[in-house]
């Protein structure tokens, strides 16, 4: 039986599947995907496709929970929002078109421009407010690296693990990983602190993250995360 908590060199051993994760503290940094207000609040872009937003409010007490973990121990955080220009020009028509929404992207919504940089909706929701020193990027995709620059970010900290957060599983999150995985980054999908419009999406997505013997990355609740740096 494997232990909660192994030394093995600097890494610690975290439970997980598709077998235990071995985080290294000082290489080890927080990424939380897009909770911003126009996913997870009504009147925002997720509400105007027809989603039922209260999902995800839901991990909003874990996630708050993860990241003040991060902030204790003194580990960097990223925080991401998709959002465009105000003119669009880094939003293909395409995207635009796409999902037959009742207000498309860049159109006035309850909480401003939907998916627009600086608009109130585009903001992280105020239970998980950035603070000072934590990386904040505006990516135009549904991947965090891309036209993002935060790959050099994290190379300049040493950053070699990364702990995974937000919305949607299936969506940006997954995206984001599995751009992670093809530059390298070990990472870890906290599975009670991400969700999805759609149980089975969310359920189907950290199946496909696992398989092969973790070909995308590990997953693990939070309590055996917490459990495991105490």
């Amino acid at each position: 039986m494997i232990p909660a908590q192994m030394e093995v060199g600097s890494a610690i051993s975290v439970p997980a599947r598709p077998y235990p994760y071995a985080l290294v503290p000082a290489r080890t940094a927080l990424v939380v995907i897009d909770m911003q207000r126009d996913f997870i609040e009504r009147g925002g872009f997720g509400d105007s496709l027809g989603n039922d937003v209260s999902r995800l409010a839901a991990i909003v007490p874990t996630t708050a929970r993860l990241i003040a973990l991060f902030r204790k121990l003194g580990w960097p955080i990223v925080h991401t929002r998709e959002a465009h220009k105000p003119d669009l020009s880094d939003c293909p028509p395409s995207k635009i078109r796409r999902g037959n929404p009742s207000l498309h992207i860049g159109e006035v919504g309850a909480m401003g421009r939907l998916l627009v940089a600086g608009e109130p909706g585009n903001q992280i929701v105020p239970d998980l407010v950035p603070s000072n020193g934590e990386i904040v990027v505006d990516k135009p995709g549904k991947g965090m690296f891309w036209a993002t620059g935060l790959h050099e970010k994290l190379q300049a900290l040493g950053i070699t693990h990364l702990v995974f957060a937000g919305v949607t599983t299936e969506v940006c999150v997954q995206t984001s990983m599995r751009e992670a995985n093809d530059r390298g980054y070990e990472s870890l999908l906290i599975e009670d602190a991400t969700e999805s419009y759609f149980s089975q999406f969310k359920t189907a997505t950290i199946d496909m993250i696992v398989a092969q013997g973790g070909i995308v990355g590990w997953v693990t609740p939070l309590a055996d995360l917490e459990a495991a740096l105490a």
